[in-house]
């Protein structure tokens, strides 16, 4: 059990930083409709992280995963497969980072924030993590540690709501502060935006290059 959660871990630290996540939350939150609108992308956040995780979850119990002494191919290549892919998402993020003095281009649907209500935040944030390619390796790599590691049905409970509580806390945390103390957080929530729109695919590409090597040889290992 604790194997497994010292696994995950990075990949759900993955999760949460994902930047334009992150950067649509706090604009909900400087918006009109900031309560409702944060609730609203806060819920569909965290319900996209879950059905992603659970699903992968169940499909790795399909994997053969051998014994403690065998090795298990078919896993470490899909694990290799993933790391794989997280190493080309960094390549992409590394090369995608602004140059000095640039300001990145937002996604055009961000214009649209401050009019944004509950239900189509909960959209957009399902869809922001449950069909983001990169959220979907993370959760990938996090359902074949737990489906492969022979837990029951409570350790797997628990190990998912490990998962879903960090992937989802750097939305969370904006949010509740937030709802708690809405005129002290304008200021640090703005500052926190411009700095994750300057340096986020930096930062991005580093732990995708990390977690990547990470599964590479995790995957090798199982061979």
């Amino acid at each position: 059990m604790n194997g497994v959660i010292g696994a995950i871990l990075p990949l759900a630290l993955g999760v949460a930083v994902s930047p334009i996540p992150i950067i649509a939350a706090i604009l909900m939150l400087l918006s009109p409709r900031a309560r409702s609108s944060g609730l609203g992308f806060l819920a569909g956040w965290v319900l996209g992280i879950v059905v992603a995780v659970v699903v992968f979850t169940l499909l790795a119990g399909l994997i053969p995963s051998g014994s403690s002494d065998d090795p298990a191919p078919v896993a470490g290549v899909v694990t290799i497969v993933l790391g794989l892919l997280l190493l080309l998402l960094a390549a992409r993020q590394w090369r995608g980072r602004p140059t000095p003095g640039e300001t990145p281009a937002l996604p055009k649907w961000m214009a649209a924030i401050d009019g944004m209500t509950a239900v189509r935040a909960l959209a957009i944030g399902f869809l922001l993590s449950a069909v983001n390619p990169k959220n979907l390796l993370m959760a990938a790599g996090a359902g074949v540690e737990i489906g492969l590691a022979g837990l029951d049905g409570g350790e797997t409970t628990v190990a998912i709501v490990v998962f879903v509580l960090l992937a989802a806390s750097t939305v969370a945390v904006p949010v509740i502060g937030y709802l708690v103390a809405s005129a002290r957080m304008k200021g640090p929530l703005e500052s926190m935006r411009v700095w994750l729109v300057h340096n986020s695919a930096t930062v991005m590409s580093v732990l995708l290059l990390v977690i990547g090597i990470v599964m590479v040889g995790k995957g090798i290992g199982r061979f």
